[in-house]
């Protein structure tokens, strides 16, 4: 028996030597099969969290020989669980999450025993199979446990009971309407105004909600609101929508440049993201600004996964319009970026600038003058950065002749950034 316990302990070194490929293939197994858990970037950072932890819980308890009485769930794994219950996703789809997970655990594992002896290798993989099984059936029932309480307590707060009639409103089918304003205390007759907003850095959930009504506040002063209403996502983002009484100049769609006026911008101070659809009229407005909001939300989460500056931003949909009905194919935005851009989209400092330069200059219709103004530059500076980048594109100073794909791609790579940039030779 200690023969098979340390050929066991072996056996989870050679797992914990491979723990990052593991990981990075039950991510992409868990997503793809499972549609309820392929959310935004947010969600998903939590479930490859959530995954991490408890491969490297099942690898000690593997290598440790830890007393099932002992074992605790991954504190990630708890913290998803309770994300889930709180956006009403099924209990059925986090728990066949673990049951992919437990066959690719067994499936990676039993591929490392190839060079050991065939008289060891039949009891080795029954200790395995009945080990992994233990290990699974214990971390379900915990993070079971968690979900179960933790949707209990949602469903019975106010925030659940105002989540879920959100839900119902914007999932498209019928629903009583007169009974959701009452719940609401929000008019679905008014022009609305959505936004998704979420930490810029880490924060307690009570400072989150006093966050979210310091900006709720500010946007109803503002844009002279009729109503808000505000419903948490979950215990780290919350969705505000505005009822206005008409179309204010504040949500006018503004340019594609991040510093154009004309349309609300954070209190200072602020510690929040914030994603903002565009304004319109009834439920049909209701659903369409907050549908469009959630796809500026997507863009930013894949901006800052991927190395941009976390300071606060606020963006409204129609400064990132095209980047946002592109966003849901990322390898193919990557493909149109790279052949359009040449050389130009390569992740380097010097080629950051020069694509930044061409994009303000394109989108100040070609003037140097007015490029100059808007980067703090002198006009001279901004002639040699054009010239440069122009060089760079893969026909030079033809592709710009008609130049709609540049300006594609490099508003692509604004929004996005490195994720769908050239990724090596």
């Amino acid at each position: 028996m200690e023969a098979q316990r340390a050929l066991v302990r072996q056996v989870g070194d050679r797992v914990r030597e491979s723990q990052e490929a593991l990981v990075e293939g039950l991510v992409q197994d868990i997503r793809a099969q499972i549609g309820a858990l392929d959310q935004e970037a947010a969600a998903r950072s939590l479930l490859e969290a959530s995954i991490t932890e408890n491969v490297v819980a099942a690898i000690n308890f593997l290598r440790q020989g830890i007393d099932p009485d002992q074992l605790e769930a991954p504190t990630a794994a708890l913290t998803y669980a309770r994300v889930l219950a709180q956006r009403d996703v099924p209990q059925s789809a986090l728990i066949r999450a673990y049951r992919i997970g437990h066959q690719r655990f067994l499936d990676h594992t039993f591929a490392l025993l190839d060079d050991l002896p065939a008289a060891d290798r039949v009891p080795v993989c029954v200790e395995l199979v009945r080990l992994s099984g233990q290990f699974i059936d214990l971390i379900c029932e915990q993070v079971g446990r968690t979900y179960e309480r933790e949707r209990d307590r949602w469903v019975a707060s106010r925030s659940g009971v105002r989540q879920q009639w959100v839900t119902d409103l914007l999932g498209g089918g019928p629903v009583d309407r007169a009974a959701a304003e009452r719940a609401l205390r929000y008019p679905l007759d008014a022009v609305h105004l959505a936004c998704t907003l979420w930490p810029a850095a880490r924060m307690t959930s009570f400072d989150l909600v006093a966050a979210v009504d310091d900006v709720r506040a500010h946007a109803v002063s503002v844009l002279r609101a009729r109503a808000a209403l505000v419903v948490p996502t979950d215990e780290y983002e919350a969705r505000l929508w505005l009822a206005l009484p008409e179309l204010p100049n504040a949500c006018a769609a503004p340019s594609s440049s991040a510093s154009a006026p004309g349309y609300l911008t954070a209190p200072e101070g602020s510690p929040l993201h914030a994603a903002f659809g565009r304004p319109g009229a009834g439920l049909g407005g209701f659903r369409t600004s907050a549908r469009q909001a959630a796809r500026i939300r997507e863009i930013l989460g894949t901006r800052l996964g991927s190395g941009a500056a976390a300071a606060p931003l606020w963006v409204h949909y129609d400064q990132a319009a095209p980047v946002a009905l592109m966003a849901g194919d990322l390898p193919a935005v990557r493909d149109f970026v790279t052949s359009t851009l040449g050389a130009l989209a390569a992740a380097g400092a010097r080629e950051a600038v020069l694509r930044d330069t061409l994009r303000v200059f394109l989108d100040r219709h070609r003037g140097h003058a007015a490029t100059a103004r808007a980067m703090s530059l002198h006009r001279n500076s901004v002639q040699y950065r054009v010239h440069r980048a122009t060089a760079l594109l893969p026909r030079g100073e033809r592709d710009l002749a008609d130049d709609f794909n540049v300006r594609a791609a490099l508003l692509a790579v604004h929004w996005l950034g490195d994720a769908v940039l050239a990724t090596g030779p």
